[in-house]
């Protein structure tokens, strides 16, 4: 049996960028998709901290160090400059393979600098 799992999150990014009329769907900091080992044109998920908002598209590679965060095409319609967003990919695993891995967890500043990696989340307490 394949299992869905998260594969990488970038938490509380800042999307920098609404284009309607550009060509691809979510421009990321390449340095963002190297740590979190996201591909280009993999396809992701996004959710939107500001208004609820959840859409799927893909990733496209914007320039190294650069911060950016680009919500585009039809997409940019769900997402504005300065909204905090929540990345994730997933992928599918054999069961034995999914009881030892572990997601790559990225956590942003309001300037899409990173702030601490994990490969976990802490257990949610009452």
């Amino acid at each position: 049996m394949l299992l869905t799992l998260l594969k990488a999150k970038l938490h509380q990014a800042r999307v920098t960028h609404a284009e309607l009329e550009y060509e691809g769907s979510c421009a990321i900091d390449g340095n963002l998709l190297d740590t979190t080992g996201i591909h280009e044109y993999e396809q992701i998920h996004i959710y939107n901290l500001a208004n609820g908002e959840r859409f799927t598209t893909y990733t496209i590679r914007a320039e190294n160090g650069s911060g950016i965060i680009s919500v585009n095409g039809a997409a940019a319609h769900l997402a504005s400059p300065d909204d905090r967003i929540i990345i994730c990919a997933y992928g599918q695993l054999e069961q034995q393979r999914a009881v030892k891995f572990k997601p790559k967890l990225v956590y942003l500043d309001a300037s899409n600098k990173i702030l601490r990696t994990r490969n976990s989340i802490p257990i949610q307490v009452a």
